[in-house]
């Protein structure tokens, strides 16, 4: 028994990138176009020939080639900020679909690996180049993305981002930050110190990366993020972990 060609069932196919190379302003509204007759279902390069031929089966439309028009399958890949060179200016933020970059003025950025899509519209904006693709295979978001199976779809992405940052919100109210990225001193100290095996390992590496005060810092404030996208109260050594590890540079061509 075959699925009904329904809005629903053509989004589901979608590679859910929201990297808007089809020509349209997400997955979803690509999807519509083709329910429509709109446009053609050769249209989605990050989803390539899997999705193109997964289509044209649903649709029982001809699987024509890829349109090189918007643009060329490839290898999945993820967003790296190079935090040497990034100077917090934020513009890289607001084009992200699925708030993938931790960040606030004049602080470092950080892509959390596990929700980025890999659209690259946050590539573009940047005014100092600090921001690559990265493949997948090549990203500390691999382990997490492969195995096991995502258990939850870009719909669930975006509630447990939106629950984070109505967390963040309730902490910092009356405080003067709005998230854990404008967070300092005292307030960083009392909302995002880890538990004692956090510590040892935040103290271990702070010694072994020699970490300056803004970046032992900077690490507490992903670390809280991550803490806050897993629905954790209190921050611990697998957030701390997890954390340092997007502390990886990228690789020199």
């Amino acid at each position: 028994m075959t699925a009904p060609v329904t809005v629903d069932t053509l989004d589901a196919l979608l590679a859910q990138t929201q990297c808007t190379r089809c020509g349209f302003a997400g997955c979803r509204p690509y999807a519509e176009a083709i329910a429509s007759g709109a446009a053609e279902i050769n249209q989605c390069p990050p989803g390539g020939t899997e999705t193109l031929l997964a289509l044209a089966g649903l649709t029982g439309r001809e699987p024509l080639p890829l349109n090189g028009d918007h643009g060329l399958e490839a290898a999945p890949s993820v967003a790296f900020i190079d935090e040497a060179r990034c100077i917090g200016c934020t513009r890289c933020l607001p084009p992200c679909p699925v708030d993938a970059i931790v960040g606030a003025p004049r602080l470092m950025h950080t892509v959390v690996a596990e929700l980025c899509t890999g659209c690259a519209l946050c590539i573009a904006p940047c005014p100092v180049d600090c921001i690559v693709m990265m493949p997948l295979l090549a990203s500390t978001a691999h382990a997490a993305l492969t195995l096991p199976p995502p258990a939850e779809g870009s719909a669930e992405v975006a509630r447990r981002v939106a629950a984070a940052r109505q967390v963040q919100a309730d902490r910092y109210n009356g405080h003067g930050p709005r998230t854990n990225a404008e967070a300092d001193g005292e307030l960083l100290d009392s909302v995002a110190t880890p538990d004692d095996p956090g510590r040892k390992l935040l103290a271990d590496a702070a010694a072994a990366m020699r970490l300056s005060a803004r970046g032992f810092h900077r690490v507490m404030r992903v670390a809280r993020t991550i803490a806050d996208l897993a629905g954790s109260e209190g921050v611990g050594r697998i957030h701390v972990a997890e954390a340092l590890s997007y502390r990886r540079q990228a690789p020199r061509n």
